[in-house]
């Protein structure tokens, strides 16, 4: 059971709406139009406010209307009602498209309309957000994993497209049919992994693990800070991690359950050294304001890069293709390091986050190495 939220929107003619006998006569004509639908839709109280009118009505079995007339010309009609999922929506999808029509048709005064479909609200998730910050719905009709852990909210939940999908805290991460999102961070077939020495910094969901250890690497080591996560994929994402993550040690690949900024830190003291370092982390901020964040970035690069072989590189995911400021906020930041970097980047449309995700490949600029 959920409850759903109708949002209608229209235009007025500003110079019909001057006075509160012109307000009312419209809301009039709109509360009769809601009773040919609603049924019984009771007047439940009325708002002259300074910027134009407000009308709140009830009707059965539990549906809300929020009436609202502003003096610019915007009419507003919010309708809410619980879903019954034996019985159905109060006002199905074509129900309310045909009183968006008798709504343009019976009053005058409108001139525009749109509509926006059913949100169906409640705390089981359906809608995420893009990395710009514009709302997304999926198909979702299950959760299969739920727990709090140290660092996050940790779920795996099923969609009808997508298959199996990890959320952390509300933000989509990966699903069952998002193998071009490892595939693009990797470069595979661009990239030669065989006998090479690899750090993971994150990765918790066994993805990129699993696909380097196919190319036959000399060790691959992944550091994840979150146990929570490893345990929930290693059960419910078989197909994205396979076994990788059911042991934390193989013949030549290493889990460690920690802080990746302590290890890299600790990797910099022992002279260790990698071909490949994978930032598998956190998306960086839509902004500059997430100053903290940018911090934690800033610090992953510099250590990484301290640990880096003069040929090796740094692959990571970025951010959508959308979000440029924060593009070049990174790009600020690489151009910062010393020595200092080359990069290039690379760009896939990722199923589940349903928009276009930015990638970067850094590597010293040889020409000004010592």
């Amino acid at each position: 059971m959920a409850v759903n939220t109708i949002l209608m929107d229209f235009s007025l003619n500003p110079n019909l709406i001057k006075n509160e006998k012109q307000l009312n006569a419209i809301a009039t004509a709109l509360e009769n139009i809601l009773r040919n639908f609603l049924g019984n839709c009771k007047h439940m109280g009325s708002f002259d406010l300074q910027d134009g009118l407000l009308k709140l009505y009830h009707s059965e079995p539990g549906a809300t209307i929020n009436l609202r007339i502003y003096n610019n010309g915007l009419l507003t009609v919010n309708i809410d009602f619980c879903v019954d999922d034996k019985q159905g929506p109060v006002l199905s999808n074509e129900k309310c498209k045909e009183l968006q029509r008798d709504i343009l048709d019976r009053v005058v005064e409108v001139k525009k309309a749109q509509y926006l479909a059913p949100l169906k609200r409640g705390t089981f998730m359906r809608y995420y957000m893009s990395s710009d910050e514009r709302l997304l719905e999926y198909d979702i009709d299950k959760i299969l994993f739920e727990q709090n852990s140290p660092y996050q909210k940790v779920q795996i939940v099923h969609s009808k497209t997508l298959g199996n999908m990890l959320v952390l805290d509300d933000l989509q991460n990966i699903s069952e049919a998002d193998l071009i999102y490892t595939e693009t961070l990797m470069a595979r077939g661009i990239e030669d992994y065989k006998d090479k020495e690899i750090l993971i910094l994150g990765g918790g969901d066994g993805a990129l693990l699993r696909e380097l250890l196919n190319e036959n690497p000399k060790e691959v080591i992944m550091l994840e800070i979150d146990e929570v996560v490893m345990t929930a994929c290693a059960i419910y994402m078989r197909s994205v991690c396979g076994s990788v993550l059911d042991e934390y040690s193989g013949d030549n690949y290493k889990i460690i359950v920690g802080d990746c900024l302590i290890f890299l830190d600790q990797y910099f003291k022992e002279d260790r050294k990698f071909d490949y370092i994978f930032g598998d982390l956190t998306d960086v901020p839509i902004s500059k304001k997430h100053s903290e964040l940018w911090t934690f970035i800033n610090k992953v690069l510099k250590l990484s890069f301290k640990i880096l072989k003069p040929d090796g590189k740094f692959m990571t995911h970025l951010i959508g293709s959308s979000c440029i400021e924060s593009i070049e906020t990174f790009k600020s930041l690489l151009k910062q390091l010393e020595p200092p970097v080359k990069f290039t980047t690379s760009e896939a449309f990722v199923p589940s986050f349903m928009e276009k995700w930015m990638f970067f490949q850094a590597y010293f600029d040889k020409n000004k190495l010592e």
